[in-house]
């Protein structure tokens, strides 16, 4: 939408972790160096913590990229509250192998064989399990079993750990002594330093071909730092709706003022999501009241007004939505 009016090639904020825009921040870069490291063991298990949003998961992919050349055959298990049972059938299925049916002997058996096949053809079984933290206790000793296999006196499988903090404190836990003698490393991925957010959003912006338009001036870098704490997923959400409400408003420059603009409709957005059905019911009917509430709801005026502003710009880019499809449409028709 807004990549045309700026003349962008892509969408420089998206969401979705893709290796290409990976930025090597200081923890970054080490995290990868512990990965790489672990890699270069082939065995035991390598732990990368961090919060949410802070670069885990684009790691992973960021990875495999490197890997697609190497003799690493690569699995990535998303955990969702897997129990130990449900962890041998996903680790299976990660790794593409047919699980329906078979008993815990029969899927340990098939699993062995299978890595053991990868590893005679001069390649290497790894592991990777994001959303660590959600494991049950007995479903990471599944996985410290899974480190037993073994062939010339070399483990068949290797496995990376990465997950959100809490995830350190199960490893400290007294069931989990077995696994923690088999982690080689450890690391936990931090947030970026106000510089490293600067050349982040820089970085992103330069790959698909930004020409200093809009501008960003230095304060509107650190209000963005402020309010993101350096995390990249919070960076790219904020920066992505920066640039639809400049594509909105026609600006070209960005300051410390527009960003704010932004960070007050995002707490617009989710106060009032999150509010109560009832809640939004009385919100839509207080300013017909504002007078007589106006000592107990003294805020009420300028979170309408924000409401207001916010419901305009979406008319706004509604309206340019509509205009080009009516474009599009009489080109086609003549």
């Amino acid at each position: 939408m807004y990549e045309s009016f700026y003349k962008l090639r892509a969408k420089p904020f998206a969401l979705n972790p893709d290796p290409k825009f990976f930025f090597g921040s200081k923890g970054h870069k080490r995290a990868m160096a512990y990965l790489e490291y672990g890699l270069s063991l082939g065995e035991g298990f390598i732990v990368i913590t961090g919060e949410i949003g802070a670069g885990k998961t684009m790691l992973v992919r960021y990875l495999f990229k490197k890997l697609e050349h190497e003799n690493v055959v690569a699995a990535q298990l998303v955990s969702t509250q897997l129990e130990a049972d449900d962890m041998l059938r996903a680790v299976s299925a990660a790794f593409g192998l047919e699980q329906e049916g078979l008993n815990k002997a029969s899927l340990l058996k098939k699993l062995e064989s299978y890595l053991l096949s990868i590893v005679k053809q001069g390649k290497r079984p790894l592991l990777v399990v994001d959303e660590a933290q959600n494991l049950a206790p007995r479903a990471v000793e599944e996985l410290r079993m899974l480190s037993n296999f073994h062939h010339a006196e070399k483990p068949l499988l290797q496995s990376f750990l990465l997950g959100q903090p809490e995830f350190r404190v199960t490893l400290q836990s007294e069931e989990m002594q077995q696994l923690k003698q088999r982690v080689i490393a450890s690391y936990h991925l931090g947030a970026m330093d106000l510089s490293e957010t600067h050349a982040y959003i820089q970085h992103r912006l330069d790959l698909v071909g930004w020409k200093n338009d809009p501008s960003i001036s230095a304060e509107a870098f650190e209000r963005i730092f402020e309010f993101t704490g350096g995390i990249p997923r919070k960076i790219n959400t904020l920066c992505d709706r920066l640039l639809l409400l400049g594509f909105l408003s026609e600006k070209h420059e960005f300051d410390r003022a527009t960003v704010q603009e932004v960070i007050d409709d995002l707490g617009q957005e989710v106060a009032y999501s999150n509010a109560p059905k009832n809640m939004k019911q009385g919100l839509a009917q207080a300013s017909t009241v504002a007078v007589e509430i106006e000592d107990s709801l003294s805020g009420l005026g300028e979170r309408i007004e924000s409401m207001e502003r916010t419901l305009n710009r979406i008319l706004a880019m509604m309206r340019k939505l509509l205009h080009a499809v009516g474009e599009k449409a009489d080109k086609e028709k003549s």
